[in-house]
């Protein structure tokens, strides 16, 4: 009787217990280090110590570590990756254990008979024409999708923070320069002020002068909003609180280095290698598989089934051969009328396939797009850096003669403030087309998928 207690125990905790081999490897955890690693040679972290910047290298691994997007896209790779393991474990046999404990009546009698059936079934759907095995290998070209997907939108969030780092380092040094020139447009206007109570300029000269004056206040709060803005977004980007944002450091506008290393072509094998790219040829592939399944769902299904149980009523009886009662069958099922259901998901999948064929193309056409485009921008403000630095240089020698007539009596003070201006406002041009060049330099790295 203990050994019938006990059996009839270890089956009850084994009711509707299914062993399904695929699912063992779902507590598997990713490392974190290993994680970072992929991510660091995924965005090509190596192009971004070239540009010898550590406080930008240390944004970048921060955005690695704590950005939300990037932690969602890992989240999505999981889901995929379990995604696999459901459909691989459609191709295997399933087992099932259970236990049935009774207690009967016979009619006429006013005796019970208490018994238990300890039923072991195992079923498996023959994979004759593969259909599941179609599934599973959708679903590796889903998973293999989502990892680019996920690698296109690392890429996108890394350019995003040295695009904005850029954007801070050139709104620091407008503000620094128009700091200087609110203070030089006010002595001019205090110039001008003095000279029309004199008698000496117009009383529109001096309202001109004020207007200036006013008007350079105002675009020094512009800059520092947009950095405030700025800062704010790339406190976002590396999963920081805005509240932080004051100790964030970085590189000096005049600290750039000037050599940028671009090439003059790019490759239209770099760009047919994008992970959005490539994310779109692997949808598009498991699409075409599922069009494959959609068809063989027209086809019979064939399953396997078997079971074996022990039906007792003593403990010293219940595991005995006379006991015993298998069963080994097979099964071929054909729906015959399914309301043109299947029909349905065949038209559906080969829509999906024809979207997804559409938007594989217009991505190839827009990747070529982006990076001419790109590449073009960099070329221009590559010039216009050239230009500018001519221009600064000529008015930096323009108003050093400046100083030196100011100096000998030959011109006023005014007319000097005026040369200053003029060379404050070309060092604003300057400061402005190194950082566009660096900017250009990052969107090259995004739409290249960065391997520039």
């Amino acid at each position: 009787m203990k050994k019938l207690l006990a059996t009839t125990v270890l089956s009850m905790l084994a009711i509707n217990l299914i062993i399904e081999p695929a699912c063992a490897i779902l507590e598997r955890k990713i490392d974190k280090q290993t994680k970072q690693t992929t991510i660091l040679d995924t965005v090509n972290f190596d192009w971004w110590k070239k540009q010898n910047d550590e406080h930008l290298e240390k944004y970048i691994v921060s955005a690695i570590n704590n950005n939300y997007d990037i932690k969602t896209a890992a989240l999505k790779i999981e889901q995929a990756q379990i995604n696999v393991m459901s459909t691989r474990a459609g191709q295997l046999p399933t087992l099932s254990i259970g236990a049935s404990p009774a207690l009967i009546k016979m009619p006429e009698t006013t005796k019970t008979m208490g018994s238990f059936a300890l039923p072991v079934m195992a079923s498996w759907e023959l994979d004759l024409f593969g259909k599941n095995w179609d599934k599973t290998k959708s679903s590796k070209k889903l998973l293999k999708g989502v990892e680019s997907q996920a690698a296109a939108s690392d890429i996108a969030i890394i350019a995003a923070v040295g695009s904005v780092y850029y954007n801070i380092v050139k709104l620091d040094k407008l503000i620094e320069v128009q700091k200087d020139l609110v203070k030089d447009r006010e002595s001019i206007y205090n110039l001008m002020k003095l000279s029309n109570d004199e008698g000496i300029a117009s009383t529109a000269d001096m309202i001109q002068a004020e207007k200036s004056f006013v008007m350079s206040q105002n675009e020094l709060l512009d800059y520092e909003k947009a950095r405030n803005s700025a800062l704010n977004a790339l406190a976002i980007l590396i999963g920081d609180s805005p509240e932080n944002k004051k100790e964030y450091s970085r590189i000096s506008a005049d600290e750039l280095n000037l050599q940028f290393d671009v090439p003059s072509e790019i490759s239209s094998d770099i760009i047919s290698s994008r992970p959005d790219y490539k994310a779109l040829e692997y949808q598009l592939e498991a699409a075409g598989l599922d069009v494959r399944v959609a068809k063989k769902e027209f086809l019979p299904t064939i399953n396997i089934l078997g079971m074996l149980a022990f039906v007792a009523t003593s403990a010293a009886s219940s595991m005995s051969f006379e006991n015993a009662l298998g069963l080994a069958a097979g099964s071929v099922n054909l729906p015959i009328f399914t309301g043109g259901l299947k029909k349905a998901n065949l038209k559906l999948n080969k829509n999906k396939y024809e979207q997804l064929l559409a938007q594989y193309q217009k991505t190839n056409l827009i990747a070529i797009q982006e990076v001419n485009d790109s590449l073009y921008n960099f070329k221009s403000d590559e010039e216009k850096l050239k230009n500018n630095s001519k221009a600064y240089e000529i008015q930096k020698k323009d108003y050093g003669y400046s100083e030196l007539k100011y100096d000998e009596g030959v011109i006023s003070k005014l007319d000097l403030l005026q040369q200053k201006e003029a060379l404050l406002y070309m060092e604003k041009l300057l400061a402005s087309s190194k950082t566009d060049c660096y900017i250009d330099k990052i969107s090259l790295y995004k739409v290249t998928g960065a391997r520039i």
